[in-house]
């Protein structure tokens, strides 16, 4: 019995340019079980962007398939890819995109009173507590240091206990040790609660970390690392 939570199935996508037709990902496979952790590596243009919105459903591909949990995102409309995604995902952007209308506690508690949790409050305590940003709860996010933002952002994509967690550059704007902080978070909460992680990164220290990981040049793969 597989335990495949995220595949990629001779994974395309073409758009148009003043060119002609780009081609930025061509015939991409790769398949996730629960726990794994993935490191998406390459430089700027290679894909790696583009290949994290295929894999999260943000994006649709000219050609191949995504599974998640079991479904094939090409098949669903934008609103069940949505609800999907609400399901099973979580996201850690390197912009944050913290409300600034809510304080942490409250940016943290919002998926989970989207879901109905009655215990939203009590379960958003706990995860910003686990962050280390217990005596920062009413504070918003202008009065938050970009290190304490990230956290914020982390203990938000983890409140559901998704599936699959996608981080975009987790490390990307923060010195050496808030960055090293967040990392050993992250796979903290990954061995803990057994989450997926697909992350994307220019660290390779960062991606040396993860159990996979998969270089990108030219929307090619052109390395793999297995366990």
């Amino acid at each position: 019995m597989t335990s495949s939570i995220l595949a990629a199935r001779n994974l395309s996508k073409v758009v148009e340019s003043a060119e002609g037709e780009l081609t930025i990902l061509h015939d991409l496979e790769l398949e996730l079980n629960k726990g794994d952790s993935l490191a998406i590596v390459g430089s700027s243009g290679s894909g790696k962007s583009t290949l994290l919105g295929l894999l999260a459903g943000l994006d649709l591909p000219s050609a191949g398939a995504v599974l998640l949990a079991g479904n094939n995102l090409s098949e669903l409309d934008e609103d069940q890819r949505a609800r999907l995604r609400a399901e099973h995902v979580g996201f850690v952007f390197q912009s944050f995109q913290l409300l600034d209308s809510l304080n942490a506690l409250e940016n943290v508690m919002l998926p989970l009173e989207l879901e109905g949790h009655a215990d939203a409050r009590q379960r958003a305590r706990a995860l910003l507590e686990r962050v280390g940003l217990g005596q920062r709860l009413t504070h918003y996010p202008r009065q938050l240091s970009g290190g304490e933002q990230q956290r914020v952002a982390i203990a938000r994509a983890f409140a559901a206990e998704p599936d699959v967690l996608f981080a975009d550059e987790p490390t990307g704007n923060l010195d050496s040790h808030t960055g090293e902080r967040i990392s050993d978070l992250l796979f903290q909460l990954n061995q803990e609660r057994g989450t997926t992680l697909v992350l994307v990164t220019h660290d390779e220290r960062l991606a040396h970390r993860c159990q996979r990981l998969i270089r990108l040049e030219a929307g090619h793969l052109i390395d793999r690392v297995e366990p």
